[in-house]
């Protein structure tokens, strides 16, 4: 019976597969149309709605909305660009992914995970268009609509102990619509210091995948379940307004650094100072600074000879990099007519700073920073001073008008703290279409509280571009004040018109104050068409 039955089973084998390949032949080679007709053309006025809606999608942004521009050059320049730009990315992909395949190595009976092939393929993506935003801001913002249909060979290799299962993905195809912002813009190359990318819509994904040559894709169902999960996924990860933050330079190359923070410096005393005058004693004065800073230095009453001093005077200095700048403290003996004579220095790392504790530091006053320097070992008395840093809120506009409204009084004294004292700093940026009527060499000119700032004069200019800042450290918040910008123009030195006013504008604070920020343009009050560009912060601990 046993060989009646093996004999039996190779027969029916036999025949199943002879009917099988005389079945398949009738249904997909004898059956199959052997006419194929070419498509119909038509121009796009001859198709009805069904046919339109069905090819919007395919229509480039750039043709369909008047916001995108048309970029192929940008596209030239790619295609030229893909085969290097291939090999960088693929490279690129190798070197971040081997860590973290190393990690698998030994575990789940994995002995190793390798890319057998890994190419995006010779078609680069495809730009459909860019939108351009403008803003008040220090930055550049557009979108790009990205289409992708790639003949991408990527296959993964995994040896499980003596079996190798290969993963083969294969023709990506992305749709998407990112939005870059370059910011902040600086005067150090590549000009930005971050690039920001996010996603405004849903992105389109498609692609194949096989697993041991056999294509995952084809199982029903899982196509579609797989794809847009994908997509999904993705969207949620980077839909606006979360966003993927790439770096470009150090923090330490950029240049346009804002204030983060106030350090309180108390100077309490000095002691055992040198005698400098012959017929009696030293008067001494302290000068404080930070490092990296272009203000005036702070200073100090006068101790008229005294060798031990008292001060327990208080100063304000605005904070900029604690992890790299320096209080720099000089002692001068004060001459009423020679030049002033140094007693000694020292420097504080901010570094050694807590926020919001106060620290008290004795130190050895010295010649300098030499230390080899034999001068330096000489006595030249201790000076003690007290240092607290308080970096300024994140948010200082936590409350936005219409909270602020349904607050009581006593409620928004409680829990608005940015009546308190702070920073106020102001940048000026730019002014447009300035014009005197004996010269246009325009400068601004800020006035608060008494307080006058200038800004560099621009020659021969009627759009000229600043980007100064200035502070006011206050005690209080300027709520109901208002700050007095105006642009003049300068004349030669003997000129019967040495200024003249190109406008003026006056800002009221109370926004900046309950916002902790505006960046507007303002249109300058006795000027036909002057424009001056300002940014205004209020900063408080």
């Amino acid at each position: 019976m046993g060989l009646v039955d093996t004999l039996l089973g190779v027969v029916g084998f036999g025949l199943g597969i002879a009917i099988g390949l005389v079945v398949g032949y009738f249904f997909y080679v004898y059956f199959q149309p052997s006419d194929v007709k070419d498509p119909i053309v038509r121009p796009l006025h001859e198709l009805d709605s069904n046919a339109l809606q069905k090819l919007l999608p395919e229509i480039p942004f750039w043709l369909k909305n008047p916001d995108y521009d048309r970029v192929d050059w940008l596209n030239k320049f790619i295609l030229n660009m893909w085969p290097y730009l291939d090999k960088a990315i693929c490279n690129r992909i190798q070197s971040e992914t081997k860590p973290i395949f190393d990690q698998y190595i030994g575990k789940y009976w994995i002995k190793s995970i390798e890319f057998h092939n890994l190419t995006l393929g010779s078609l680069p993506p495809t730009i459909h268009g860019v939108k351009v935003y403008e803003t008040q801001e220090k930055e550049l913002v557009f979108e790009p609509a990205v289409r992708w249909a790639g003949n991408t060979n990527i296959v993964l290799v995994l040896k499980l102990s003596s079996i190798k299962v290969t993963v083969q993905l294969l023709d990506l195809q992305i749709s998407l619509v990112p939005r870059v912002t370059l910011k902040p813009l600086v005067p150090s190359f590549p000009c930005f210091a971050n690039l920001t990318v996010s996603l405004m819509e849903k992105p389109y994904v498609d692609f194949g995948l096989k697993i041991l040559g056999g294509d995952l894709m084809a199982l029903p169902g899982l196509y579609r379940f797989v794809q847009d999960t994908i997509a999904t996924e993705v969207s949620n990860l980077y839909h606006w307004p979360k966003l993927i933050e790439v770096p470009i330079l150090d923090s330490s190359s950029c240049a346009t650094k804002k204030p983060v923070g106030i350090l309180h410096v108390n100077v309490v005393r000095a002691s055992n100072l040198l005698k400098m005058d012959l017929l009696g004693k030293s008067d001494p004065y302290v000068k404080l600074s930070l490092s990296g800073e272009r203000l005036p230095s702070k200073k100090t009453s006068i101790k008229m000879r005294n060798l031990n001093p008292e001060w327990n005077e208080q100063f304000k200095l605005t904070v900029k990099d604690p992890e790299t700048q320096v209080l720099q403290l000089h002692v001068y003996d004060w001459e009423k007519v020679k030049m002033h004579d140094k007693l000694g220095m020292q420097v504080i790392p901010l570094s050694l700073l807590t926020p919001h504790e106060t620290k008290e530091f004795t130190l050895d006053l010295l010649k300098n920073l030499n230390p080899n320097d034999p001068q330096n070992t000489r006595n030249r008395g201790k000076i003690i001073v007290q240092l607290t840093f308080d970096p300024f809120k994140e948010d200082n506009g936590s409350f936005n008008m219409g909270l602020d409204e349904k607050l009581s009084g006593s409620d928004r004294a409680t829990q608005d703290t940015s009546y308190n004292g702070g920073l106020l700093l102001v940048t000026v940026e730019a002014a447009e279409d300035v014009e005197g009527k004996r010269h246009t060499n325009p400068y601004a000119m800020i006035l608060f509280r008494g307080e006058k700032k200038k800004t560099k004069v621009i020659k021969k200019s009627r759009d000229p571009r600043w980007k100064e800042d200035f502070q006011f450290m206050l005690e209080d918040a300027p709520i109901d004040e208002k700050i007095h910008v105006e642009v003049l123009s300068k004349g030669r030195l003997f000129s019967f018109h040495p200024k003249e006013s190109l406008g003026y504008v006056d800002i009221n604070l109370s926004d900046v104050v309950n916002n902790g920020r505006i960046n507007e343009r303002y249109h300058l009050i006795n000027s036909h068409n002057g424009v001056i560009h300002l940014e205004i912060k209020w900063n408080t601990t």
